[in-house]
């Protein structure tokens, strides 16, 4: 009990920033979420399967997010909750899937970038297009874009928000687009089987693109930015869910309707559709804004990254001065540029397939963390104000729980080999420096800021 940290000190410390100078309304909360869902996942049929049981995780952040509204997200409710080795466990999960997906959306957009300019004539040089590994120097395009998307948010969340929407809304253009200019040629014979790979299919799918509803948490960092927090926040998760639920099935009907499942394993699936129909001009134009729209889901998922950092920062699990804020831009700059450049250097030199898989496991296993923290932080503190609370008592979050220990039963060897050399890593980190500095009475943690 003694290693948990007082919960009053962590709304404390969430209220450091007055409402004035909290930036994210409604709108930018939902586009926030929106574009670190619709991602490449968008392109996998069994994303619905995921979005079905992402209803429960999304009940589940929105309770603990406006009880506890802190920046720290899973990291934050697992010291309230259990104890500090949880938290640092928790935060050094999120670390890991943050980086890692940041690099892979990295990695996979250089490959948009470049069959987008060879339409054009514009062949870039295949040496910087793949890491060493790979037969190449670097992935440069990469590299840039990571850093570029890094630097705006060094700017403030002000300024951040305004591309941020821009991304997203280019994004759901695009894919309106596509919806509208293929569903004439939908042939319906082409759904059937449609689950040509049975249940056990579905469950694989749907365990290996879950991480694609890490926006949940993305949203959750984001507490200490956001206006009227405890009212805006679990309507942007809603929203968000509901939005990019629809979309996922949506265009998943369309692209098999149109083309047979089997012929979907390419690299720009809406783009391959079009192309098969004639459609070269919108084909294009769903391309340019396929490259625009996953700089959303990297600019998401660095700025939470940073805001996990941030956090445990303040608890001393990680160097204090990672949680400075700079003093024009309020921004956590220090821990932005740690988590860009680590993205950069993964996307541009490593070979991302095995590092990626720790997303699958490490999403899953936060969720079901989220689910558990639900129920125990309601027999803890029950009379902590609760402005959103998952309805029908400790079903929901038992039945989440559930949801993602089945879940985590159908992934594969090499995702739960790479999670536990990031844990292994941790735990040495842990050891060496985490359990030396934590701050648990936070005397430190308003020196920060």
């Amino acid at each position: 009990m003694k290693n948990k940290i007082d919960v009053n000190k962590v709304l404390k410390n969430a209220s450091i920033k007055s409402e004035d100078e909290r930036s994210l309304g409604l709108f930018d909360l939902s586009i926030l979420g929106i574009g670190a869902m619709i991602g490449t996942g968008i392109l996998v049929l069994t994303g619905i399967v995921a979005a079905i049981a992402s209803g429960l995780i999304g009940l589940c952040y929105s309770e603990l997010s406006t009880t506890i509204p802190n920046s720290g997200s899973a990291y934050i409710y697992a010291w309230v909750t259990i104890g500090q080795v949880m938290a640092f466990f928790a935060g050094w999960t999120l670390l890991g899937v943050y980086i890692t997906t940041t690099a892979t959306v990295a990695n996979g957009w250089t490959g948009y970038v470049h069959s987008f300019l060879a339409e054009f004539g514009v062949h870039l040089p295949k040496i910087f297009l793949a890491a060493p590994s790979a037969g190449g120097i670097m992935n440069l395009p990469a590299i840039i874009m990571i850093l570029f998307i890094t630097l705006v948010l060094t700017k403030g969340t002000s300024e951040s928000k305004l591309l941020n929407n821009i991304l997203v809304i280019i994004k759901l253009t695009v894919i309106f687009l596509f919806i509208i200019v293929s569903v004439k040629h939908i042939r319906p014979a082409h759904w059937h089987p449609f689950f040509p790979y049975g249940g056990h299919g579905i469950m694989v799918g749907a365990s290996t693109v879950f991480f694609t509803f890490l926006g949940f948490d993305a949203l959750a960092t984001s507490a200490e930015d956001a206006k009227n927090v405890q009212r805006n926040l679990p309507r942007a998760i809603i929203i968000s869910l509901v939005v990019s639920t629809a979309l996922y099935v949506a265009v998943s009907l369309v692209m098999t309707g149109v083309v047979p499942y089997k012929d979907l394993n390419v690299a720009e699936a809406m783009a391959f559709v079009l192309l098969a129909k004639g459609h070269t001009l919108t084909a294009q134009i769903v391309s340019a804004g396929a490259i625009l729209g996953i700089m959303a889901v990297v600019l998401a998922f660095v700025y939470a990254g940073a805001n996990i950092t941030m956090a445990m920062s303040r608890g001393g699990f990680l160097p204090r001065q990672l949680s400075h804020l700079n003093s024009k831009s309020h921004s956590p700059n220090r821990a932005l540029w740690l988590n860009g450049l680590l993205a950069a250097i993964l996307a541009g030199f490593m070979d991302m397939r095995n590092l990626a898989l720790i997303a699958n496991v490490g999403s899953l296993a936060v969720f079901s963390l989220i689910s558990l923290a639900v129920i125990l932080l309601r027999k803890q503190q029950p009379d902590l104000p609760r402005p959103f609370k998952v309805p029908f008592g400790n079903v929901l979050p038992i039945l989440s729980i559930i949801v993602c220990v089945v879940l985590m039963l159908n992934i594969t060897l090499p995702a739960w080999i790479s999670y536990f050399i990031w844990l292994g890593i941790g735990v040495l980190f842990y050891l060496g420096y985490s359990v030396r500095h934590i701050d648990i009475d936070q005397e430190h943690a308003g020196e920060a800021e």
